[in-house]
């Protein structure tokens, strides 16, 4: 069986994200970002190409305004070397970039992916890959969520980040920790895949069919 052709995209780790104005809250952002390191030099390791990419908005915006310190790559990310950066406006890092046909290009047809937010600029930017055609992984501890309040109701980061990854898992992404997907590269194998049907039977208590 051919082995995948990866790329690692790692989006927006920036300084508002690590105590800054939209702190990570969960999983611990010391802990993520200690494996977005990991990530990125096994990805060195093991030859497949890394893009970094970086969220600019408006001068005036409160976060992660353009020139300021907030909006600035995160020293794990600025201290390491990466083959393609890629500066987006949109959630998704494929909206109105170069991404797609620089991967196209390189010809990769899995994405992996890392960095802030799970539930926001990860997650717009998975469900891209995935409708481009793109085989996505998502490395849940090397990511990571804040919790929200809005008229539609509250929820936690935890539960936002947790959420989010089953989601994921069921039909969009293999969704893995940090140490698996460095373990996998090794043996070569490939990572877990489910669906909408399987993880819905499981929940209801069901038996699996083979």
């Amino acid at each position: 069986m051919p082995q995948p052709r990866r790329a690692l995209i790692v989006v927006d780790v920036q300084n508002d994200y690590a105590g800054g104005e939209l702190p990570i809250e969960f999983p611990n952002v010391q802990n993520s970002l200690s494996c977005i390191g990991s990530v990125m030099d096994a990805a060195r390791t093991a030859s497949i190409p890394v893009v970094v990419v970086q969220n600019i908005l408006p001068p005036n915006a409160p976060f992660m305004a353009d020139g300021s310190s907030g909006g600035a790559f995160h020293e794990i990310v600025a201290s390491r070397p990466y083959d393609h950066y890629v500066a987006k406006k949109l959630p998704s890092a494929f909206s109105g970039t170069d991404l797609e046909g620089w991967l196209l290009q390189h010809a990769i047809d899995t994405v992996t992916v890392i960095g802030y937010m799970t539930h926001n600029c990860n997650l717009s930017t998975m469900l891209h890959a995935f409708h481009s055609g793109f085989a996505v992984e998502f490395l849940s501890d090397a990511s990571g969520s804040v919790p929200y309040e809005n008229r539609a109701g509250r929820a936690t980061a935890e539960e936002i980040h947790r959420v989010v990854s089953v989601v994921l898992q069921s039909r969009f992404a293999a969704v893995m920790s940090t140490v698996e997907w460095i373990e996998m590269l090794k043996l070569g194998v490939a990572p877990e895949r489910d669906s909408i049907f399987l993880s819905n039977r499981r929940a209801r208590g069901m038996a699996v069919l083979a």
